[in-house]
């Protein structure tokens, strides 16, 4: 290894104690070492039978490896949703699945006949969900809990509702019923309202409901960065945030818990370094010994915290802002969701972090070398937070006492510093510390507004603070000297481009490479699916705008501009979710424009699901004409597949290679207009070919080597990745 690229030197700590996933020991401390036998060590393996089901195979060990245990050799990878004891290997997708299984265990152990319904709308990083879910319904079956995927986040949640009202029913089957619903960040911001109703309505006291959702700070896989805490704060929703898929199971029962305690909905969020994780899981944490505060530690009403009917706004209100909340706050105190995690004696400095920030805030402290003789020296205390908000004082209080300054780590806008200080403005002048955090004691910048933060962000912000503090000789000796080993990694690791920067791009053989197309002289606005890609193609594609509002932002220039036309991209899935309302507000307004409905036959954008409900292109005519589109052209892959009397009148059917001239025609319609462009994703479509369901192709095109001319207009009409360079005696064609 390269000196530059060393870790830190034998003068330093070594960078040991403090790792991700939780709180377990560092790989490497000698308490961690498992002397369990290592994999293949046995003669029987699980794997997938046919259709699905758990086989074992006999394997014959390589020579001189010792047999399985009889543990192991039991291993299947039913074992994520069936072990209750000793460890699982599972990712987090996997964890929350598991999760309502737990719940309903510990509801039938306490002697409770509950029920569970799952419901929501997917987005990474919780693409996965619905399907790994779908994959063990019968398994959730057996439970008695129901899978059932909704149309849009925001009536998934209302249906949540009606799970904490099933007690008015007079048929109702179980003592309880609780809810999951799941979404991703935009998913949660479009549900303000239906969360505000369901928060404010309450949750049984055999019920409870946690709201997992998956934010994307960075923007990784969305069109813009977000974060979900300030929602559910305006929704006076607690916020759960498990650092690690070790914590996932056991968060989400604490958040039910504290549902039906508090009378509140309870949130739970999740991002793609925990969701998309995988880890070795004690399952032990799922044994979670919750304590109810008592009378004197939060005084519950007469006539309780939980949902009831009659019940009108104003008692509604009434209870969610006096005492709601504070229950939640009181759960969190009495079962220490928040907790200090280094305590250094006689400590003067304090770090606060929540989520992956305490993983990253972790990672920092073992590269810098702070073990634990190091922070006794440095006088350091560590406070993980478990809920942002609303965040409990009194743990606050306790944590700052004696400390001269606090470092809030948190992701975007800060959430937890805010609390902070307004838990330490009226209290003794020995618990009042300097809070920094988005900026300094002189309003400088200090952590990012608009960034995720990594370990080597944190620890380079961590070290020029704590150099500010009067330290020995020897502590501001090693801290110096490890970010100087930090800075001179990075400076080498900067070194090491990628020979090239890969844009996203469409699939080989992806039918947005032709749906996607406009007339010279024409623009489209794009909008939420893979078809945002042609956003920054050569596609004349311009703007977009949150799902379900596809094409609504033309109807606010139309009236200003002399430009006659626009064409607005929309997949099916979006039109499903509620992009049917924009075609809707469309025809109203009367402007000029035509939906380009991009009927891929899958949510490509997620993995490969189908829509939540039964679409099919002659419905879309049918529908479309009742919204009042007069004018309607389908262009189909294979329009042999249809007959004209599966259209609404007037529907006119064509060919895929239509395209250019029915745009033509279309941008010249006044009104509103639609242009449904039926083409199978293909990547979907390859797998079905894989699995027998769609015959394999007989045509194949061939570029021939020896009459190419190496122009290049093959890659621009097709606007296709597939198709590569070939170099020949010839030159490159």
């Amino acid at each position: 290894m390269p000196e530059d690229v060393s870790p830190p030197d034998s003068n330093l700590s070594p960078p040991l104690p403090f790792n991700k996933g939780g709180d377990t020991p560092h790989p490497s401390a000698p308490e961690a070492r498992s002397s369990s036998p290592s994999r293949g060590e046995g003669d029987a393996a699980a794997i997938d039978g046919p259709a699905g089901t758990q086989a074992e195979m006999p394997l014959a060990p390589p020579a001189g490896m010792k047999p399985l245990s009889d543990a192991a050799a039991k291993v299947t990878l039913d074992d994520v949703y069936t072990k209750t004891d000793g460890t699982v290997f599972l990712n987090g997708i996997q964890a929350l699945v598991r999760l309502p299984m737990v719940q309903i265990a510990r509801d039938r152990a306490a002697g409770l006949n509950t029920a569970c319904l799952i419901t929501g709308y997917r987005g990474s990083p919780l693409g996965g969900y619905d399907l790994t879910l779908g994959k063990v319904k019968g398994r959730l079956a057996e439970q008695n809990i129901v899978f059932r995927p909704a149309v849009n986040e925001e009536l998934a949640a209302t249906a949540l509702q009606g799970t904490q009202e099933a007690g008015l029913s007079p048929g109702v089957r179980h003592d309880g019923v609780f809810g999951i619903w799941y979404g991703k960040g935009p998913g949660a911001d479009r549900t303000g309202d239906a969360f505000k109703h369901g928060n404010a309505m309450g949750s049984s006291a055999h019920g409870g409901v946690l709201c997992i959702v998956g934010d994307d700070h960075g923007a990784k896989s969305s069109t813009i960065p977000h974060q979900s805490e300030h929602t559910f704060a305006a929704a006076t929703i607690p916020v759960l945030y498990p650092s690690s898929v070790h914590e996932f199971v056991r968060f989400g029962l604490i958040g039910i818990a504290m549902s039906r305690y508090s009378g509140c909905w309870v949130a739970m969020k999740t991002i793609a370094d925990t969701v998309e994780s995988t880890a070795t899981v004690d399952l032990a944490n799922e044994r979670v010994d919750i304590v109810l505060p008592t009378q004197e530690q939060f005084a519950i009403p007469p006539d309780g915290l939980n949902y009831r009917w009659p019940d009108d706004r104003w008692s509604q209100d009434h209870r969610l802002q006096n005492y709601k909340a504070y229950a939640a706050l009181a759960f969190a105190r009495v079962n220490k969701i928040d907790r200090v995690v280094i305590d250094a004696p006689n400590a003067r400095y304090g770090i606060v972090a929540s989520g992956k920030c305490y993983e990253e805030t972790r990672e920092a402290l073992s590269w810098l070398g702070i073990d634990q003789a190091m922070a006794e020296k440095i006088g350091l205390r560590l406070y993980k937070i478990g809920m942002p908000w609303p965040l409990e004082p009194h743990g606050v209080r306790d944590f700052a006492k004696g400390l001269e300054e606090i470092l809030v780590v948190e992701e975007r806008r800060e959430m937890v510093e805010n609390q902070i200080k307004q838990a330490l403005f009226n209290v003794p002048s020995d618990t009042r510390a300097r809070i920094v955090g988005k900026f300094d004691e002189n309003d400088k910048p200090v952590f990012p507004l608009d960034a995720e933060m990594p370990a080597e962000g944190i620890a380079e912000i961590l070290v020029s603070r704590l150099l500010k503090l009067d330290l020995p000789h020897e502590t501001r000796k090693h801290l110096v000297e490890a970010i100087e080993i930090w800075h001179r990694r990075r400076k080498q690791l900067d070194k090491y481009l990628p020979p090239s920067l890969r844009t996203p791009h469409f699939c080989p053989g992806c039918p947005h490479n032709t749906g996607t197309r406009v007339p010279k002289g024409s623009r489209a606005s794009a909008g939420i699916g893979c078809h945002f890609m042609a956003s920054w193609m050569d596609r004349n594609t311009e703007t977009f705008t949150q799902m379900g509002g596809e094409g609504a932002n033309w109807l606010g220039v139309a009236p200003f501009t002399d430009e006659k036309h626009i064409f607005a991209n929309i997949g099916d899935g979006t039109y499903f979710h509620s992009g049917a309302l924009a075609i809707r507000q469309a025809v109203a307004s009367g402007a000029n424009v035509t939906y380009k409905i991009l009927f891929n036959d899958a949510v490509a954008m997620t993995g490969g699901q189908m829509i939540d409900g039964k679409l099919t292109v002659p419905q879309l005519t049918h529908q479309v004409r009742s919204e009042g589109v007069k004018d309607i052209y389908v262009l189909s892959a294979h329009p042999e597949m249809y007959k004209q009397s599966d259209f609404a009148a007037g529907t006119i059917l064509k060919a895929r290679d239509a395209i250019d001239r029915v745009q033509e025609v279309l941008r010249e319609v006044p009104g509103c207009s639609v242009m449904i462009y039926d083409q199978t994703c293909a990547t979907e479509l390859r797998r079905k070919r894989v699995r027998g369901q769609r015959p394999m192709p007989t045509e194949r095109a061939l570029i021939n080597s020896a009459v190419c001319e190496g122009c290049g207009d093959c890659s621009v009409q097709s606007n296709c990745i597939a198709i590569e360079p070939l170099e020949t005696e010839m030159g490159r064609k």
